[in-house]
C-alpha cells in the first residue's frame, strides 16, 4: 500500500457503522462528487472525504454534510456489585418510553446521545444492572440511533475481513491469518518471480502485488479472461506502477499447454495491414496482431521458467494444477496451495512425497481465536467460524542423481582421504632419505681425512 495518504478521487474506502458492519464504497472519479446512502443512517457527499486521511470518524448532520468528531476513549469499568439476577426486563413495562415518542424526538433534530440519555432516564430497571450491563446497553442503542460512522483504509486485512463477513464463498473461506501465512509459505518478496493461480476474485493476486511493492514478476493463470476475474484490485488503491502490465499479466490455462496454438494466430501474423479495406478493419487487424504477439511473449516467458514461488487458491485439483505449473519454478522454489477441504491437499501430499522434485511436502492446518482486549473485560469471542482452511506446502528440487548431497559429501570425505594418505605417504619418505644422505656424507667425510692423515 505504500505511505500513509489522503484520499482522493477514484479511491474505495471502507465505512465501519455503528453496529460494527462494514460497507465499501468507492468515490467517483473526477471532482468526487457523489452521494453515498447508509440506509438509516442517511445520506451524504463523498466530496467531503477528499483530502482527508483514513482512519476519522464523522457523523451526518443536516443537509448531507459531514462533521468531523473525535474518536470515543475506551475506559476502565469499575466493579460493583451489583447484579443482573433479579432484574425482570418485561418490555414497556421497564421501558416506557414509546416508538412514538423516539421517532418524534428524532424528528425534531434531537441528537443520538439525547435520544439514548431519555431512554436511560425512562428505564426503571437502568440503575439495577452492573456496570458491563450498562455498557453494553449504551453500546445497543448508539448502534441503533448513531449516525457516526469510520472510514477505515482498504488494506489488505481489511478487504479480507470484509470479504469474508459479506460472502465467504467468492473468497473461497479464505481469513486474513491464512492468507498471510500463505504468502510467506510461497516466499512472496519484493522483486520475486511468482506464478499464481487465483479463483478467489483476485484477493490472492492483490496480495502478491502488494507484497512485490512495485518491483518482481506477477504471472497469473486464470480460466477468465480479463479484469472482470479480479474485482479485488481494484479496491486496494493502488498505484499505478504496482498494478502495471510490466508487474501483472494474465494466461489462459489453454495457453499453457506448449501444443496450444490460438485461433487465426496464422492469418493475423502473416497478412499485411495495407490489405484491409477500411480503417476501422486495419484498427481490429492491428488490435488482434497485438494481442497475439502479448500472448507469444507472455507464453516464451512461462516456457523459459525460472520462477521463485507458485501459490495456489484454485478449484481445481490441487495435484494435476501443481504437476502443470512446477516444471516452471526454478530450484527451491516455493510451492504453496490453499483449499478450505483438507482432503484434496492430503491426496495431493501423498503423490508427491515418493516424487524426488518436491522435498519435504506436507499440510498445514491455520486456526487462531480473536480476543476482546478492554479493561477488565478480555476475553475470546464466543462466536468464531471452525475450519479456516489447510494450505500443501512444497519445495521444487531438481531431480538429478548426480547433484546429491549425499554422494558429494562422499566424494570429498574420499578426496580427503586420499590426499591425506598421500601426505602421510610423502612425510614418511622424506625422513629416511634424509638420513642415507647424512650417513653417506660422514662416510665420505672420514675417508677423506684418513687419506689427508700421514702414516706415523
Amino acid at each position: 500500500m505504500g505511505h500513509p495518504r489522503d484520499i482522493r478521487p477514484g479511491d474505495s474506502v471502507i465505512l465501519q457503522l455503528p453496529n460494527n458492519e462494514f460497507k465499501l464504497v468507492k468515490i467517483p472519479d473526477g471532482e468526487g462528487k457523489g452521494d453515498i446512502k447508509l440506509g438509516k443512517y442517511g445520506v451524504f457527499r463523498s466530496e467531503q472525504f477528499l483530502g482527508h486521511p483514513f482512519g476519522l470518524s464523522y457523523e451526518i448532520v443536516n443537509n448531507k454534510e459531514l462533521k468531523v468528531v473525535p474518536h470515543k476513549v475506551i475506559e476502565g469499568i469499575e466493579e460493583t456489585t451489583a447484579t443482573n439476577e433479579l432484574i425482570n426486563d418485561d418490555g414497556k413495562f421497564v421501558q416506557p418510553l414509546t416508538t412514538e415518542e423516539i421517532e418524534a424526538l428524532k424528528a425534531s433534530g434531537a441528537h443520538a446521545t439525547e435520544i439514548i440519555k431519555r431512554q436511560i432516564e425512562a428505564h426503571t430497571t437502568y440503575e439495577l444492572k452492573n456496570e458491563y450491563s450498562k455498557e453494553k446497553y449504551k453500546k445497543r442503542k448508539e448502534a441503533k440511533y448513531s449516525k457516526g460512522f469510520k472510514v477505515v483504509e482498504p488494506t489488505l486485512f481489511n478487504i479480507c475481513e470484509y470479504h469474508f463477513s459479506r460472502d465467504a464463498s467468492k473468497i473461497r473461506d479464505l481469513r486474513p491469518h491464512t492468507l498471510g501465512q500463505l504468502l510467506n509459505s510461497a516466499n512472496v518478496r519484493p522483486g520475486a518471480r511468482i506464478l499464481v493461480a487465483d479463483d478467489v476474485s483476485g484477493l490472492l493476486v492483490a496480495a502478491v502485488l502488494e507484497r512485490l511493492g512495485g518491483s518482481g514478476r506477477c504471472l497469473v493463470i486464470t480460466d477468465v479472461d480479463g479484469p472482470s476475474a479480479f474485482p479485488i484490485i481494484f479496491h486496494m488503491n493502488f498505484e499505478p506502477e504496482v498494478k502495471s502490465s510490466t508487474i501483472m499479466s494474465t494466461l489462459n490455462w489453454a495457453a499453457v499447454d506448449e501444443d496450444y496454438t490460438p485461433l487465426g494466430v496464422a492469418r493475423v501474423t502473416e497478412e499485411p495491414v495495407e490489405e484491409a479495406q477500411s480503417n476501422k478493419e486495419k484498427y481490429k487487424q492491428r488490435k488482434r496482431k497485438t494481442a497475439a504477439n502479448v500472448l507469444s511473449s507472455l507464453r516464451e516467458e512461462l516456457f523459459l521458467g525460472e520462477f521463485d514461488g507458485l501459490i495456489v487458491a484454485s478449484q481445481f485439483e490441487p495435484f494435476s494444477l501443481v504437476e502443470k505449473l512446477s516444471p516452471y519454478l526454478a530450484g527451491s522454489g516455493s510451492i504453496a496451495v490453499y483449499s478450505p477441504y483438507i482432503q484434496p491437499l492430503i491426496e495431493a501430499q501423498s503423490r508427491m512425497r515418493p516424487m524426488p522434485k518436491y522435498l519435504a511436502p506436507a499440510v498445514q492446518e491455520t486456526w487462531h481465536r480473536e480476543y476482546q482486549v478492554l479493561p477488565g473485560r478480555t476475553h475470546p469471542h464466543m462466536n468464531m467460524p471452525g475450519p479456516t482452511g489447510y494450505i500443501l506446502t512444497a519445495i521444487k528440487v531438481y531431480d538429478n542423481p548426480e547433484a546429491s548431497s549425499v554422494l558429494i559429501h562422499r566424494k570429498e570425505l574420499r578426496a580427503k582421504r586420499r590426499k591425506l594418505a598421500e601426505e602421510k605417504a610423502a612425510k614418511a619418505s622424506e625422513p629416511i632419505t634424509h638420513v642415507k644422505a647424512e650417513e653417506l656424507d660422514a662416510a665420505a667425510a672420514i675417508v677423506l681425512l684418513s687419506e689427508d692423515t700421514p702414516d706415523p
